[in-house]
């Protein structure tokens, strides 16, 4: 299962938690279902959260030079 979450981009990883969240809303699942979901969920919550702050990590990263040209600066 986790190989499999480091493999999901941000939006595939949202999607699955938007479904899993309108099955826990649902109320239909069986008691264990609803617990293994919400597991499932949790986890792709973190992953999204890890994603966002990589990407707002690079967002930072993107300085404005003198001529008014992007520059990267280095993250390390």
């Amino acid at each position: 299962m986790a190989e499999d979450l480091a493999q999901l981009s941000f939006e595939d990883a949202l999607a699955e938690l938007e479904t899993i969240v309108r099955g826990l809303e649902g109320g239909q699942q069986k008691l264990e279902d609803a617990i293994t979901a919400y597991e499932r969920g949790a986890t792709l919550r973190r992953h999204c959260e890890a994603k966002l702050s990589q990407a707002e990590a690079r967002v930072q990263a993107i300085v404005e030079r003198a001529d008014g040209t992007p520059e990267l600066r280095s993250l390390d």
